[in-house]
């Protein structure tokens, strides 16, 4: 995965969902409008990286990287309050990721779950 992909996939996911959240923290949306509003974000995503040539699985792979780099700070809160280590519960995120690319996409989800380990650990490390 280019992390030039990412570079583009990163802040065009940041800064609605930022607007979201907001809203969400605010009690302006439920939780079920924020559901709704984030997966059709992750949608229009998507359909963007398709209209530019990306093929839909690499597509799903760089979005559901994106938003494990965005949700670093919930992962971290929700090992926290598990008590559980943070690799414990970055891994489960992964797992979960890759498994629903292999589901959707037809992907081997040991590879997805390689893929999205180096990426998320990739963007820890810049940090």
């Amino acid at each position: 995965m280019s992390k030039q992909l990412m570079s583009i996939v990163l802040p065009r996911l940041a800064r609605p969902l930022r607007h979201h959240l907001e809203r969400y923290w605010t009690g302006e949306l439920s939780d079920d409008e924020f559901t709704q509003r984030f997966e059709a974000l992750l949608h229009r995503q998507h359909a963007w990286l398709a209209r530019r040539g990306i093929s839909e699985l690499r597509a799903a792979v760089a979005i559901h990287a994106a938003v494990l780099v965005l949700s670093k700070s919930g992962l971290e809160a929700e090992a926290q309050e598990q008590g559980l280590p943070l690799e414990v519960v970055e891994y489960r995120a992964i797992k979960d990721a890759a498994w629903d690319v292999a589901r959707n996409y037809g992907a081997d989800e040991h590879k997805v779950v390689r893929i999205l380990s180096q990426i998320f650990a990739r963007y820890l490390k810049d940090e």
